[in-house]
């Protein structure tokens, strides 16, 4: 027995580091494939006019040229689209954000406490799995007055998956805290406000980068609800040039084109709208996977 004892405990270390390993590699394989895309979207935004046409590029840039940004430094219609997106997600987030921790709260009182707790959290589910419909969605925000207008693409977007994440996390705080503070003499908003709030850092910084990154992005609500070509966000912005790199260019664009790429400069308008979100991230990444896991396991 004595002699077996050792081998078990070193094979079960081996075990366990070998394990450590193949997971180390797995992860460094998927970020490395996660990070090719963007490395070639920058050496392609940074190489000279030839290489770029001719399909030349991978990840690292042929012929340096930062021309291309140097376009994209003057070009007003990306510099009022690139307003109109921060306009969006400054107003976005922190609206959804309000939504989302109001209708949480409530959610996550016990039963007995609030008997249609349940029925209010089917409901809520059931939107999130049965959506009402494009066309639905769009004849609403129209009978709204909404078209052409900042609000729908703020209002209809408000995640559910946002709200059960919330109000997981809130069921896992103590009731304790919520009945201390009335007795105290506290309203809900203000145990809300004082207590809650104070208490769940993790959780709003992940729902906090959901909704940043969902509005910065997002595109195809705008090309559905606005008609104005000045208040598109960034990214229709984009699209449009996509789509016009399949068609000819005109006199101005031409005049661009003898010094720089058409890929370059579409490429590097898209790296730019990729700086803010690499940014912000790396000041969340911390309590992002924190968040999810406290906002998940009590249902």
């Amino acid at each position: 027995m004595k002699s077996e004892i050792p081998y078990y405990r070193k094979s079960k270390g081996f075990s366990s580091i070998t394990g450590t390993v193949v997971v180390n590699i797995i992860l460094l394989g998927a970020g490395t494939l996660s990070l090719l895309p963007l490395l070639h979207i920058l050496a392609i935004s940074l190489s000279a006019t030839g290489p770029a046409n001719a399909n030349l590029v991978n990840f690292i840039p042929i012929g340096f040229n930062i021309q291309a940004y140097a376009e994209v430094a003057q070009d007003r219609r990306m510099l009022v689209a690139l307003l109109n997106t921060i306009y969006r997600t400054a107003l976005g987030v922190p609206v959804n954000m309000f939504l989302t921790i109001i209708c949480a709260y409530p959610l996550s009182i016990a039963n007995n406490k609030f008997p249609l707790r349940r029925f209010y959290s089917a409901f809520i589910i059931f939107t999130m799995l049965f959506s009402g419909g494009l066309i639905p969605t769009y004849i609403l925000v129209m009978r709204l007055g909404l078209m052409n207008n900042i609000w729908s693409l703020i209002l209809p977007g408000i995640p559910v998956f946002s709200v059960v994440i919330m109000t997981n996390f809130f069921r896992r705080l103590p009731d304790e805290l919520r009945e201390a503070a009335i007795i105290d003499g506290a309203d809900h908003f203000t145990t809300l406000v004082k207590i809650y709030l104070p208490l769940s850092g993790a959780v709003l910084a992940t729902l906090t980068l959901f909704s940043f990154v969902h509005h910065w992005n997002a595109w195809f609500d705008a090309l559905m609800y606005m008609r104005d070509m000045n208040r598109l966000p960034l990214q229709n912005y984009i699209q449009t040039l996509i789509f016009r790199m399949t068609t000819s260019p005109d006199l101005e664009e031409a005049r661009r084109l003898a010094y720089i790429s058409r890929r370059s400069l579409l490429f590097a308008r898209i790296f730019v709208s990729i700086v803010p979100i690499m940014v912000l991230y790396p000041f969340l990444q911390k309590y992002f996977q924190r968040g999810i896991v406290v906002g998940a396991i009590k249902g």
